[in-house]
């Protein structure tokens, strides 16, 4: 911004300074083109930002129905389980879900939160261990006949909504704005701010470098604000707060099969 300014105030010394009456007309008529690409430029930012918390605003749901999910299967397990050895395995690997999912889309491989319930392969998807050891031991409780075939029906039926909500989280992580969209945009900023001062110092004088400031910093921070939240489960301060949500997920699934 400071660089914009320097360059705005060296555009219109120039201008006031060292143009002739007979070419101040002409680069007058030169700010003509910014209402028009103004308007343009506005649309592309709005969609830009628009598509971007959408994605952050989904991001959001899915793990609200994450937590919703866990939160119904810890309340079946209850009902129908009588061992407590198998709500102690229920009431670990259920927030392990969570968290071994916040890991995976974080790309990270600091697995020091997750409960030790199971032999885990680190080089395989690991939400998928979880969900797979989990209709293990349901399948192997209606062998046992300690569950119903109907209980088991429901309780599938939940894991299988885990899995439906981690593929969504997926296809967001996986599928990013394109690359040449973004940077168009970037271009179209950085060229409509450089020709701002032409023609504005005519009508401004010297207040054009607050004015080409304030507007850089305006479309920028559009532009910027949708980069940040156009990825929703990393660690900025804008990102879901997925970590507290697995805090409160195991909280609540400890209640729940305590």
């Amino acid at each position: 911004m400071l660089a914009v300014g320097v360059y705005a105030g060296i555009i219109s010394f120039l201008e006031l300074n060292y143009f002739s009456k007979d070419n101040a007309d002409f680069v007058r008529n030169v700010g003509l083109m910014h209402g028009v690409l103004g308007f343009v430029i506005s649309l592309l930012l709005v969609f830009r930002t628009n598509t971007a918390y959408d994605r952050w605003w989904e991001g959001r749901k899915i793990w609200g129905g994450l937590t919703n999910s866990c939160r119904n299967l810890a309340i079946q397990l209850q009902a129908v389980l009588s061992s407590e050895a198998d709500k102690k395995f229920f009431r670990q690997i259920i927030p392990n879900y969570a968290f071994a999912l916040k890991n995976m889309l974080r790309e990270n491989e600091d697995y020091h939160e997750l409960d030790p319930v199971l032999d885990i392969k680190k080089n395989k998807h690991l939400p998928n261990q979880f969900a797979a050891a989990m209709f293990a031991r349901i399948h192997g409780l209606q062998t046992d006949k300690q569950l119903s075939e109907a209980h088991v029906i429901s309780l599938t039926q939940d894991i299988k909504t885990l899995t439906d909500l981690c593929g969504a989280c997926e296809r967001i992580k996986n599928t990013p704005i394109p690359f040449t969209y973004s940077v168009f945009i970037k271009k179209f900023i950085f060229f409509y701010v450089m020709t701002l001062p032409f023609g504005w110092s005519f009508s401004l004088g010297y207040y054009v470098i607050p004015v080409v400031m304030l507007i850089l910093y305006a479309l920028t921070s559009l532009e910027l604000i949708a980069e940040e939240i156009e990825n929703p489960f990393g660690t900025d301060a804008n990102d879901l707060p997925i970590d507290q949500i697995c805090l409160n997920i195991r909280k609540h699934v400890g209640e729940l099969l305590s």
